[in-house]
């Protein structure tokens, strides 16, 4: 069932961490030219961190996973699974675009910042 659970989820990995890329980019260029003030060693290694905190959480559908298939209801969760993965790629979408409204805020005319 572990062998089940790396074969479903592994490959996947990849769209949900190229869904979150495509977000970190469009608000990077959406916020261009003032984005490029995050273009730092400090600001690239604070992304890298995000990126691992986010694929973190990604293994984190391991565990109902796994609690599915140990059950009954393993015919019906291996159907259904791919609800727990769309569920997931949303509410990570979600938090990263809340951390680029953040991290690529846009100068304002006045000089505050703001996000767009």
């Amino acid at each position: 069932m572990a062998t089940d659970a790396l074969r479903y989820w592994e490959p996947r990995r990849l769209v949900y961490n190229a869904v979150l890329a495509v977000i970190v980019i469009g608000h990077f260029l959406a916020s261009w030219p003032a984005s490029r003030q995050t273009v730092t060693f400090d600001g690239i290694l604070f992304l890298f961190i995000l990126a691992v905190l986010a694929n973190i959480c990604y293994s984190a559908a391991y565990i109902p996973d796994l609690f599915a298939q140990y059950t009954g209801f393993r015919p019906l969760w291996l159907r259904w699974r791919v609800l727990l993965l769309a569920v997931g790629i949303i509410f990570a979408a979600i938090i990263t675009r809340f951390f680029c409204l953040a991290i690529f805020a846009v100068a304002s005319p006045n000089g505050a910042h703001q996000a767009f």
